[in-house]
């Protein structure tokens, strides 16, 4: 946290990714996020509400944005770590990720409505479920 930015309507974070590491499909409902890579490189991502994927693939010294409310994602495809720094237009971002939200919501998701949504068994459902509910 940086105590100077308090009531200024942003936010920053530091994120850190392992070779191989992910920052999973997810949204931020109440702000644009904007990712300058510090050192290493990424693969990412945003699909707009037409359902387009835009990605790039971003190395040391460039910036990507990703556009408020729209699902996002931050891969590291590389050998070497990477990391980023990670600015908001708000205070309180929020973040909801999309395989979470759907998949350990408390009361749960009715069974009948993911698996007809992915078009996958109840056997499936139910280990997306055990593996995600781990992870928590």
């Amino acid at each position: 946290m940086i105590p100077g930015l308090n009531t200024l309507g942003v936010s920053l974070a530091r994120i850190d990714y392992a070779p191989g590491g992910l920052n999973p499909p997810h949204t931020h409902p109440r702000a644009t996020e904007i990712v300058f890579v510090l050192y290493g490189e990424l693969d990412v991502g945003f699909i707009t509400t037409a359902n387009v994927l835009v990605s790039k693939h971003i190395v040391a010294g460039e910036v990507f944005v990703f556009p408020r409310g729209l699902v996002h994602f931050q891969k590291n495809n590389g050998y070497m770590p990477a990391a980023v720094i990670s600015a908001f237009n708000s205070q309180l971002a929020g973040t909801q990720s999309i395989a979470v939200t759907l998949f350990t919501s408390s009361p749960p998701v009715p069974d009948n409505v993911l698996t007809k949504a992915f078009q996958i068994g109840t056997k499936e459902v139910t280990k997306i479920r055990a593996k995600l509910s781990a992870m928590k």
